[in-house]
């Protein structure tokens, strides 16, 4: 299904003189109960042409959004999800959310200061026998072609608390990583956005979202 979805797009390279069609998209998840899931506007698309630099991946410079009761959501290998907070899903919603999961794809939560509270009961929603554990510094999420020794960077502080990975595991296999007290989207954004923000913080959150994508598409 998605699985083998996933494994064909693998690092697809333009050898080609003539323009190559994308391979994929990847898309911004569209959520109900009122909260800002459009947030960052300007990170998604800065880490697809971190990554098709980069990684020489191809995939289309325009995010697609998605909604969670969407048969396209079972289309898509890699599914990024933001906001401050008011997340709503219903059974419909969880339960595909779940069979979409479950079938190979991915799901990057980046908890965007807020978002915390609400998004863990949902997603109890999906897989009310999985918790959220925090990944160790040695998974293999931190060390794709960029190295991340300690883990998540932090791009901005808040609380003083620090940047956490947690993952939902399901038969052994990472279907969900949630970036808690990170704000790793904002780091996408385009530079001058926040003005705190050095190129250097942006640089280290593109390769961090890149290790992601790369995660995704090439787990077992």
């Amino acid at each position: 299904m998605l699985k083998t979805l996933l494994l064909s797009l693998l690092f697809f390279c333009t050898v080609a003189a003539a323009p190559v069609a994308p391979s994929f998209k990847i898309a911004k998840l569209h959520y109900g109960g009122g909260g800002d899931w459009y947030a960052n506007k300007t990170s998604l698309p800065n880490l697809i042409r971190f990554c098709n630099q980069t990684l020489k991946t191809n995939i289309a410079p325009d995010e697609a959004t998605v909604e969670l009761d969407s048969p396209e959501l079972l289309t898509y290998p890699f599914i990024h999800m933001t906001g401050h907070g008011n997340v709503a899903f219903t059974e419909a919603e969880a339960k595909n959310l779940r069979r979409y999961l479950m079938g190979g794809g991915f799901l990057h939560i980046d908890d965007n200061y807020g978002l915390d509270k609400f998004i863990r009961p949902e997603m109890k929603k999906v897989f009310p026998e999985l918790e959220f554990v925090e990944l160790p510094f040695s998974h293999p999420i931190y060390h794709q072609k960029f190295d991340f020794p300690k883990g998540l960077p932090k791009v901005h502080e808040h609380d003083g608390k620090r940047p956490q990975g947690f993952g939902l595991l399901y038969k052994g296999r990472l279907v969900c990583f949630y970036s808690f007290e990170c704000d790793l989207g904002n780091g996408w954004e385009d530079l001058g956005t926040y003005p705190e923000d050095t190129p250097a913080v942006h640089e280290t959150a593109l390769k961090m979202g890149a290790n992601l994508v790369t995660y995704a598409l090439t787990q077992e």
